[in-house]
């Protein structure tokens, strides 16, 4: 679908995000109302997830990937402009009766429809466990339902009013966030990032990397565009909420997770062709896949990693550079980041022969590379010699 055509004119004002957020509002509080084409790409779901979901659920959410797909049973799952609460949907399946979702959006039209089928999507599914918030996603802490309420008791009248308005906001943020911190194990979010005002996108990545677990991963469906996208389409309220003007660079959308803190920031799917050409700048759906957990000091155990290629070398997320066929020594918190995704495909661990204990462990410089010396894994165990090809002989089974 190509999106409306470009309205604005160069030198026009720019919206303040006040004025962005209101048009981004209208123009999703219509899609819950009515289909509305241009604001979704062709995504093939998994169609038995979608069978036990109303019409209207299916019909009237946008997105532009499926980051669903890389949900995992027993999680909990937080989705970022949630809508009508198809991929929440879909991801209470994946996740089970011991899993939990949590949407999250700031449209009350979206939310309605989300909530209006819940008890039946429940009773198809066999368990209910999805549950929908309404605030923004740049700012996860402030829960906008308990804010409303505070609001209907305490009208703002006057400039008082409005000073406890923020002081119950602070409040609310501190006692009672929405999405506390590290209480999600995957963020989920399909085309809505880019809805974001520019001036909120990094505060938005730092609150995905907050409420996530360490260990756990965001996975973010969004459209991104092939070059920086000109002052003068961004001044266009409505082709923002058309996924256009708020489309990041793709280079700089990978770079914004890492950035935020998160780590092994990976392309999981691009579409070749573009969903969207204007004024010759080429916006496509990407899915990225980005982890949490590399905080905290550094121990050294005596352990090293082997990369096993094909590249000569390659260099992490903290600017360690791991060279093929060397042994790099590396903390025992890294250790931990190679062995597992994505990377543990691509690394050998290589272990002392005795473990070195805690309370033995200095701290390591993580600061620069360093190869591991064989002696340095091999320390403190004295090894007969071994006759070759006996090393994989069993005593009882016999030799390989």
């Amino acid at each position: 679908m190509s999106p409306p055509p470009p309205t604005s004119s160069a030198g026009a004002a720019e919206p303040a995000p006040s004025r962005t957020l209101d048009v981004v509002k209208e123009r999703y509080a219509e899609g819950a109302n009515a289909v509305v084409p241009e604001l979704c790409c062709p995504v093939d779901y998994d169609a038995s997830l979608l069978a036990v979901l109303p019409e209207e659920i299916v019909e009237r959410d946008y997105g532009c990937g499926d980051p669903s797909q890389h949900v995992r049973r027993g999680e909990v799952v937080l989705d970022l402009g949630s809508g009508a609460g198809k991929i929440c949907y879909m991801a209470s399946q994946l996740v089970g009766a011991e899993g939990r979702v949590i949407g999250v959006d700031t449209t009350p039209e979206m939310l309605a429809l989300a909530r209006e089928h819940r008890a039946a999507i429940a009773g198809r599914i066999g368990w209910d466990n999805v549950e929908f918030r309404r605030g923004h996603i740049q700012d996860l802490a402030l829960d906008h339902d308990a804010l409303a309420s505070w609001l209907e008791a305490h009208p703002v009248e006057d400039i008082e009013g409005v000073e406890a308005l923020e002081r119950e906001k602070s409040r609310l943020r501190a006692a009672a966030p929405m999405v506390p911190d590290e209480s999600v194990d995957v963020v989920l979010s399909n085309c809505v990032l880019n809805l974001v005002d520019s001036a909120e996108k990094g505060r938005m990545f730092r609150e995905i990397h907050r409420v996530l677990k360490r260990g756990g991963r965001a996975v973010i469906s969004d459209i991104v565009s092939d070059e920086d996208v000109p002052l003068e389409l961004q001044r266009d309220p409505e082709l923002w909420s058309g996924c256009i003007s708020g489309a990041m660079r793709e280079d700089r959308f990978m770079q914004a997770f890492a950035d935020a803190g998160l780590y092994g920031v990976e392309v999981a799917a691009y579409q070749s062709e573009p969903w969207a050409i204007v004024e010759g700048i080429e916006f496509r759906s990407m899915t990225v896949v980005a982890h949490k957990g590399k905080e905290g000091p550094c121990h050294d155990h005596a352990e090293a990693v082997i990369y096993k290629g094909p590249w000569k070398e390659v260099v992490d997320d903290d600017g360690h550079t791991l060279r093929r066929g060397e042994r790099m020594a590396v903390c025992r918190k890294t250790l931990g980041i190679y062995t597992s995704e994505p990377y543990a495909d691509s690394i050998q661990p290589v272990l002392p022969l005795i473990e070195v204990p805690p309370e033995n462990a200095l701290l390591f410089d993580c600061t620069r590379d360093v190869v591991r010396r064989p002696d340095e894994t091999k320390r403190g165990v004295a090894r007969a010699d071994v006759a070759p090809g006996t090393s994989c002989c069993d005593p009882e089974e016999g030799c390989c």
